[in-house]
């Protein structure tokens, strides 16, 4: 669900904001496209929460395929709510001309060939956020993501940021979807600057200072505390199991309940498992934190055995 409080939404709605020529309008609706739910000559399907992307979708198909009436709207509510769009081109020659003007087919590759100039990459990548990407409240927890329907939609784009943003984004799968991710904050802030979303990256930033500071006052003002001191040697013990399972084989071969206490554990290192709870969605107790450390150290200390 992304309503249109939150701080995915808020991203998506500065990036359209910043597509102000046909050129960037038509890389973003290119990249919208490429990992739109539905993408084939014999249908195109869009579904969306976003009501200014919905429009931008409608607006740029209308202008491309010369149709006010190309893209049918459907409205549904939802008990949160919140709205889905479903936005599709019900006429062939609509879809023909859509296609034909991207040199798009249903397999969506990302080949050079068929790419705007790399000047436009940043509304490309735009689109794509816009289609199949969400970010997390950076007060809760750092991270950025795109779901995409194919493996090797996820090695193209993966490639995309890489050779030309220095952008290094990880990949797993999730109930039948790839999904290609970032989790390390410097990277998402270079990200949202790259596609044009500077306020977003500002906010980001203020939020990565507030929480660096209030960590370096929790230190100062424990530093004389014997159970704060055993937590910070308990939670340095952690990092490095976290670190060690990372290293061999990969958090993202733990249990999704595990990837997110280790992520979480290892960008806030010294706040207590109360704390750490909390920070979980949804939040749980401090003995489940615990439980899910222990289990955690179990892995790596299997690893250091060669028994896992």
């Amino acid at each position: 669900m992304e309503d249109n409080k939150s701080f995915s939404y808020k991203v998506k709605d500065e990036l359209l904001s910043k597509i102000n020529s046909t050129q960037k309008a038509d890389a973003c609706l290119m990249g919208i496209l490429a990992f739109c739910n539905v993408l084939s000559d014999k249908e195109i399907i869009y579904l969306t929460e976003h009501k200014n992307a919905a429009d931008f979708f409608v607006s740029n198909c209308a202008r491309i395929c010369d149709d006010e009436n190309a893209v049918t709207v459907s409205v549904t509510g939802k008990k949160d709510d919140s709205v889905l769009y479903r936005l599709e081109i019900e006429d062939e020659n609509d879809r023909l001309d859509l296609l034909n003007y991207f040199r798009m087919d249903s397999s969506r590759r990302l080949t050079p060939d068929d790419l705007p100039k790399a000047k436009l990459y940043p509304q490309l990548i735009a689109g794509i956020f816009i289609s199949c990407g969400s970010i997390n409240d950076p007060e809760k927890t750092y991270h950025l993501e795109f779901v995409m329907p194919d493996i090797q939609l996820c090695n193209d784009f993966g490639l995309l940021l890489l050779e030309n943003y220095n952008i290094l984004a990880k990949q797993t799968e999730r109930k039948n979807s790839q999904v290609v991710y970032i989790k390390e904050s410097e990277a998402i802030i270079d990200l949202l600057n790259v596609m044009g979303a500077t306020n977003s990256a500002f906010e980001l930033i203020d939020v990565k200072i507030m929480k660096d500071m209030r960590n370096r006052i929790n230190r100062a003002v424990n530093c004389d505390n014997a159970n704060i001191e055993r937590t910070l040697k308990a939670a340095e013990k952690q990092v490095i199991d976290i670190e060690l399972i990372d290293e061999t084989v990969g958090i993202d071969s733990l249990p999704e309940t595990l990837q997110e206490i280790a992520r979480v554990r290892y960008e806030n290192p010294d706040i207590s498992l109360k704390e750490l709870g909390a920070l979980l969605i949804p939040p749980i107790s401090r003995s489940g934190v615990n439980h899910r450390l222990v289990r955690l150290s179990e892995i790596a200390e299997k690893i250091r055995n060669g028994k896992y």
